[in-house]
This record gives C-alpha cells, sequence and structure tokens, in this order.
C-alpha cells in the first residue's frame, strides 16, 4: 500500500481569525458623545487624553467596558442573571471585536469598618490557611484566626423527618471564630456622649433629639409619639430611669401606630445600625460631623486594636501571631513568608509570596495588611485591584484602566508605565483614560476627545501616534510638552503653623513649620508620610478647610444644583416671582411629573432582561407638572433653568429680573473651578471624577476658615485645567487665604512658595522631613527623589 500525503500542517501566512485586530466603535453616543466612531488596535496599549468632561469615560467605561460585560453576563443561565444587576445596552450603533473586559477603577474601596487591605486582597484568607495548618498551639480551622467569625455554641433539639417518620434529635455545635468579643472585630470601641444626642430641657415635640435625621415630623416622630412609652410633652430631664432607658437603650420591638406596623429602637442601637455600621469616610459630611461631635472611638483595650480574641492571637509561627504578621508592612512580611520552609503548606506559601511580591512591585510594600480599605486614597485603592491580575495567565484580555497614576509621584510613575506595558506584552488590549504626559509618551495608539468639556466636547479631535499628537492642533496637542517655570519671586509667609513630634502611622516624630499666607506644597512619594502628617495634625484643627479625595454621595436624581444647595435659592426666587409654593419647583417634591415621579424617565424592570427607560411622555424628560412649568422667572421656566450651563446661569442670575446674588455667589465658584460647562440639573452620576471633585471645591470655598488644605486637587485634570487651577490658588492666596496642597504633579511644585518634601522612601522608609524650602533651592540641591524630578521637569 503506498503510503499517503499528509496534508501540510504549516499555517497559512495570513489566517482569517487574524483578521479580527481592531475594536470597532460606531455611532456611540452615551452621555455627552456625538456619534463616535473610533478603531482601537486589540494586543496594544490605547490612551484616552482630553479635558475633564470631554467623554474619555463615557467612550471607554460607558461603552467598551459596560457592552462586554454586559455580553458576558448574558451567557449566564437566566437563572444567575436574576441574581446580577442588569447592564442596559450602551446607546451606541455598532460594537465589534469586544474582549472580555477588566476594569480597574479609581472609586475607593470599602464604606464597612470590617474591609482591611488584607480581606480585600485574599491575603488574610491565605494567611488563616497558615496559621491553622502551622500555628501552635493548634486551635482549629481557619476561621479560628478570622475577626469577623464569632465564637458561638449551642444545643438542642432538632426535628428531623425519616421514613415517614417524625423524629427529634438532640444536636450540638460549636464555632471556634477569632473575632474579640469586647469591640466584636472593630478594633474599636465606642463611647457614645449623650447631650450630643438630645437637648435635655425640651421634650421631644418640641425636638429635643438632635440626631441628623430625626424630626418628629417624619417617621421618627411617629414612631416615638404613638409608642406610648414616654409622654412626647414632658422635657426628657424629668423622665424617669425606664423611661430614659426605654429612649435610649431598647432594642428593637413591634409596635403598630395608626394602624401601621413599626419597629421601634432605641437611639443608640439605632445610632449602631445606622451610623456606626459604616465606615466613617463613606459618610455624609453632615454625618461624620455628628458621629465626630458625639461618639468617642478608643483602641479596644481587649485586643489592643488587632481586632481578634486571646486565643489566635496566642497561637504563633515561629513566635509570630497573624496579629502580628497583619501588623507587618508588606516589605517586611514577605520576606517572613519566604523564611518558611514546610512542603505541606507549599503551595499556600507560594500563593501568598506571589501576592505579597504583588504589592511591593506595584509600589505599595508600605501598606500593612491590617490598614483599613476605607483609609487608601484613590490612587492606593485602584493599584491593590490592580494586584489580582498581575500575574493571572489570561491573554487577549481588555483591561481598562482610569487614571492609574493618581497619587503616583514622578519616580512612581515610570514603574505604572512598565506594569502597563507588561500587560500589554502578554497579549492583553490595554486601554487607559489618563491626562499625565509620562504615560501618553508610552502609548502604541492615542485617542484624543474634545474639543472642549460637556456639550462642547464628545467628539474625536485626534486619533493616531503620540508624535502626530505633538503636531495636532488639539488641547492636549498643545499642552503636551508644557512645563511650569519656577517663579522668580515668592511671596513672604505671614506666620506659621507648628507642628511638634507627629508620629501618626509611619511619620518619626515629625517637627515642622507649616508656614501661613503663602501657597505650601507638601511631596513625597507614596506612602512617605504626606496624608499622615496634614490630615493628622494639620486639618483637625480650628479654622482649617479640608478638601479631600473622598466620593460625593447622591442618586440618579442629585444634580449640581442639589448638591451645592444653588437650587433652595432659585425655588425661593420663583416661589416668589409667581406668589406660590417653593415645594413646587423640586421635581423631588410637590412639582414632580406624576408619570415619572420626578425622574424624567421611565424604567421598566424586564427581570433578568436589560431595564429598559424611556422617556416619560408626559412631562417629556422635563421631570416637572406642565401647570409648574407656566410659572416663570427671568422668561424662563424652572426646566429651562437647570438645562442651563453654569456660565449661562451666572449671567443669568447676575442681571434683570432674575438677578440673584445667592445664586450667583455659587455660581461664580463653580465657575472659577472650571465647571462653567456642566449643566445645573446633569446627574451627580455622570460627572467624571475630576469633575466631581472640582465641585467639592467649589462647595468649600464658601467655608469660613483661614486655612485650606487640598489633597491632590490636580486629580481627573487635563494639563490645560492646571493653570486654571495655579490661577485660583494663586487668587485663594492673594486673598489672604493660607493654602496648603498635597500634591504630586510637578506644576504645582514649581509654583509653590514653599514646599515640604517627606521622604526619602515609603513605608518604615520615610516618615522624616528631607527637605523645606522654596522649589528653587529643592531644584538646585536636587537631594532628594523630588528634587530630582522637578529639576529634570523645568529643565525639559
Amino acid at each position: 500500500m503506498g503510503a499517503t500525503s499528509l496534508p501540510s500542517m504549516t499555517a497559512p501566512s495570513s489566517h482569517h481569525a487574524d483578521a479580527h485586530d481592531l475594536i470597532r466603535v460606531v455611532g456611540a453616543r452615551v452621555n455627552n458623545l456625538r456619534e463616535v466612531s473610533v478603531e482601537l488596535p486589540k494586543r496594544r496599549l490605547t490612551v484616552f487624553t482630553g479635558v475633564s468632561g470631554s467623554g474619555k469615560s463615557s467612550l471607554v467605561f460607558g461603552t467598551v467596558a459596560a457592552e462586554s460585560q454586559r455580553l458576558i453576563n448574558e451567557t449566564y443561565s437566566a437563572f444567575l442573571q436574576g441574581f446580577m444587576p442588569s447592564l442596559g445596552r450602551p446607546d451606541v450603533d455598532l460594537l465589534e471585536g469586544l474582549t472580555t473586559a477588566i476594569v480597574v477603577d479609581q472609586e475607593r474601596m470599602g464604606a464597612n469598618p470590617r474591609s482591611t487591605v488584607g480581606t480585600v486582597t485574599d491575603a488574610n484568607a491565605m494567611l488563616r490557611i497558615l496559621f491553622s495548618r502551622l500555628g501552635t498551639p493548634h486551635l482549629g480551622s481557619p476561621q479560628a484566626f478570622s475577626f469577623n467569625v464569632a465564637s458561638m455554641s449551642g444545643a438542642g433539639a432538632v426535628t428531623m423527618e425519616k421514613g415517614g417518620r417524625t423524629t427529634k434529635e438532640r444536636r450540638e455545635f460549636t464555632v471556634v471564630g477569632g473575632m474579640c468579643a469586647r469591640c466584636e472585630g472593630r478594633g474599636a470601641v465606642s463611647d457614645i456622649d449623650h447631650s450630643a444626642l438630645f437637648d435635655a430641657d425640651k421634650s421631644l415635640n418640641e425636638g429635643a433629639i438632635t440626631i441628623p435625621g430625626y424630626s418628629m415630623e417624619g417617621w421618627y416622630g411617629r414612631i416615638f409619639r404613638g409608642c406610648g412609652w414616654f409622654d412626647p410633652d414632658k422635657p426628657i430631664k424629668q423622665y424617669s430611669r425606664r423611661e430614659l432607658d426605654d429612649l435610649l437603650h431598647k432594642e428593637a420591638t413591634k409596635i403598630k401606630v395608626e394602624g401601621i406596623n413599626l419597629t421601634y429602637l432605641g437611639l443608640i442601637p439605632q445610632i449602631h445600625k445606622s451610623f456606626l455600621s459604616k465606615d466613617r469616610e463613606a459618610m455624609q459630611p453632615h454625618i461624620r460631623a455628628f458621629v465626630d461631635r458625639a461618639i468617642t472611638f478608643t483602641t479596644c483595650p481587649d485586643c489592643d486594636g488587632t481586632r481578634l480574641n486571646e486565643a489566635a492571637r496566642s497561637s504563633t509561627i515561629g513566635g509570630v501571631s497573624i496579629a502580628d504578621a497583619c501588623a507587618m508592612q508588606i516589605t517586611d512580611l514577605a520576606a517572613w513568608v519566604r523564611g518558611i520552609e514546610e512542603p505541606s503548606v507549599a503551595p499556600v506559601l507560594r500563593g501568598l509570596g506571589h501576592l505579597l511580591d504583588s504589592f511591593v512591585g506595584i509600589g505599595l510594600g508600605y501598606l500593612s495588611l491590617d490598614r483599613p480599605s476605607g483609609t487608601l486614597s484613590g490612587g492606593e485603592s485602584q493599584r491593590t485591584k490592580m494586584i489580582r491580575h498581575l500575574g493571572s495567565a489570561l491573554t487577549d484580555v481588555t483591561y481598562v484602566f482610569d487614571e492609574p497614576t493618581i497619587g503616583l509621584h514622578p519616580h512612581d510613575i515610570a514603574r505604572m508605565n512598565d506594569l502597563l506595558l507588561q500587560l500589554r506584552d502578554k497579549g492583553n488590549t490595554v486601554l487607559v483614560v489618563e491626562h499625565k504626559p509620562e504615560v501618553i509618551a508610552v502609548a502604541d495608539h492615542v485617542v484624543d476627545l474634545g474639543p472642549r468639556a460637556g456639550s462642547a466636547g464628545g467628539e474625536v479631535v485626534f486619533e493616531g501616534t503620540v508624535e502626530g499628537l505633538r503636531a495636532a492642533d488639539t488641547l492636549t496637542g498643545r499642552h503636551l510638552d508644557d512645563r511650569a517655570r519656577l517663579k522668580p519671586q515668592v511671596r513672604e509667609r505671614t506666620g506659621v503653623m507648628e507642628v511638634r513630634g507627629a508620629d501618626l502611622h509611619n511619620l518619626t516624630g515629625v517637627d515642622v513649620d507649616v508656614p501661613l499666607g503663602v501657597l505650601c506644597v507638601v511631596t513625597g512619594v507614596a506612602g512617605s508620610g504626606k496624608s499622615s502628617l496634614i490630615h493628622g495634625s494639620v486639618a483637625p484643627r480650628e479654622g482649617v478647610v479640608t478638601v479631600d479625595q473622598g466620593a460625593i454621595k447622591g442618586s440618579r436624581r442629585s444634580n449640581p444644583a442639589t448638591y451645592t444647595g444653588l437650587l433652595e435659592p432659585i425655588r425661593k426666587a420663583f416661589a416668589k416671582a409667581n406668589g406660590v409654593k417653593p415645594a413646587l419647583f423640586s421635581a423631588n417634591s410637590e412639582g414632580a411629573c406624576p408619570a415619572c415621579s420626578g425622574a424624567g424617565v421611565i424604567y421598566t424592570d424586564l427581570g433578568m432582561m436589560d431595564t429598559v427607560s424611556t422617556p416619560c411622555e408626559e412631562c417629556e424628560g422635563k421631570r416637572f407638572q406642565a401647570a409648574v412649568l407656566e410659572y416663570l422667572l427671568g422668561g424662563r421656566d424652572i426646566s429651562e433653568v437647570l438645562a442651563m450651563p453654569v456660565a449661562e446661569a451666572l449671567a443669568f442670575f447676575s442681571d434683570g429680573e432674575a438677578r440673584l446674588p445667592a445664586a450667583q455667589k455659587i455660581l461664580a465658584r463653580m465657575d472659577d473651578v472650571g465647571l462653567g460647562y456642566l449643566t445645573l440639573g446633569q446627574p451627580l452620576t455622570t460627572l467624571s471624577g475630576g469633575e466631581r471633585q472640582r465641585l467639592k471645591l467649589a462647595i468649600h470655598m464658601a467655608d469660613p476658615g483661614g486655612v485650606y488644605v487640598l489633597d491632590e486637587p490636580t486629580t481627573g485634570l487635563h494639563l490645560a485645567d492646571v493653570e486654571q487651577l495655579l490661577a485660583l490658588l494663586d487668587r485663594l492666596v492673594e486673598a489672604g487665604t493660607s493654602v496648603i496642597v498635597i500634591e504630586h504633579h510637578q506644576a504645582v511644585m514649581a509654583h509653590a512658595d514653599w514646599i515640604i518634601d517627606l521622604g526619602p522612601g515609603a513605608g518604615h522608609d520615610g516618615g522624616r522631613v528631607v527637605f523645606e524650602g522654596t522649589p528653587a533651592d529643592l531644584v538646585a540641591t536636587a537631594s532628594t527623589l523630588t528634587g530630582e524630578h522637578l529639576a529634570a521637569y523645568v529643565a525639559g
């Protein structure tokens, strides 16, 4: 039998599958995008640039990533989809070539006081397994080392059905947990000042309760008046011991008020349930102020803040307990893990070692696993989320990053660039929204959106290489090589704020004089102790106004007008001009369209399918009743006013019949921080990160105070907007305000009157002041990492 010739196994020179090397977006209209069409190369690093509010996030997150995640969700069964959030299809004509998208955003982690760096990265889970196997004395399963599991035991009769007969058996159970019983695994105990909860000289009907939200006109008033345990007209100081105990401490009790079933809960358990179950950083400002005033937190005396009970702390490996391990700086913990040689737990040691090395590689080696996740900055949160992806064997995945250099010193940005390039070189598509020129410089492909922000943006103004962008006549192209110059003359200080012996976190007894009456920039590598110094020793002082990176709280019904308090004087002005009630001019109150309840759209829930939203036919998306829109102020109805951009509204409320000084002041501050393009009624949920922080800055500019502390105000700002920010900071200083800025941006450093540089490294390698002086002196000496990078910046 003759030999059969085999078909050639050589791959064809161009396989049809290789033709799908692009992600194609055609006709995207999400938020302010205007029929945007782009082609993004796969397995390349693409950077999206443009001013804040130009549509970058709408294109990358709201269109490409959102559709990828929606399509993946559709691969699950209808049963599973019923438990998952339903995602609507983005408003786009065509999306082709999508791959699985992994989104790493800059949202802060953990609004839960039980959440730590160790719990959110699974490092604690692996440590618990390690100690359950190797710890002496042996305690039991991994949950014996968990501060979220309480020890408990019980016994009782269990009714069972066997063979058609009902039998009862006695069963016992025991759970060995690691939770400290005193603080319930929180690490701190609270003491509540009763005088901050109520005014003892008043009765309930007179408004004795001073807790935010506890008014006698609402549900709480109904409950207190209808429970029958005390007289609502009697001053609290005349209450019997039983009545006071019922008011403060009574546990949840079912009551019936006016035929409605309600639950009564004493003030102190209610505070624990409503306020203390949340992370302090996630609270609204007025709630946080109440908690700070009424509740004193002290380290738990039983567990010394470790959250673990005595048994969990007594089990050790080589003299190190799990509490000691979690308190170590991660660089030290990684070295300790590498020193353990035990074949029986080799997989755990290998996985834990890799995870800890990833922390170090991404520049977070200065953290400890017991650090509450709510205290991480936006940049630290994002890099912590990146860790789980660094060693992944997945390829052909689309990684989507939102300004990954936030919170990074120029020294650390090169390391971040290396990580992005590593992900690309493994065969992944990397999409990055970014403003920093150092990151733009390493891109394979650039998409520049603009030309401006809001309704003046939403278009692709350039697509191509970095060199092409430099030559392009776009806002980004013109500013890409901008360099701020050192000021020829700096302002003289008018005084100093003394800080002595600061030792919070990694600070080593720092003594420093913070100058007043000038622009002072505090800098240093990530983890060097900048935030610990300023937020720990300067921000708590009287007369200091702090604008931090905390997220803005608000639903899709919230907008810049409601958030800034602008709507209040506008509603009153409309009411006065037309002789009606102010409540008519609120889409969340009496003036709301009855068909859509003031939302402007009708939401139709289709179970596991996409929730469909359609404009309300009755109000045509205006959110108000037709009768309300007949009332005018300066020739405009309330919906037309909410549709105005800030700059137009500022002119409208400055002159003529609609002149309104209260609104004018708020609008002027919003225009000052560069939000002139934002419409008053735009939902807060659609604002970019940079827009939200500038909105907070606009609000805080009204706060009385001689010292402003700004935490990385360049976050989310385009290169062109940084100039406007510097001009704003100058105006604040010229008006007599002392401005202290925690910042990494070299343009802000160069513009400073005084620099305080911390370092020399991060964690226990930092925590010291390594330079104090003018920017010119720092550049001249170039004795620190900041000095080296600032000198290179101003020379370039």
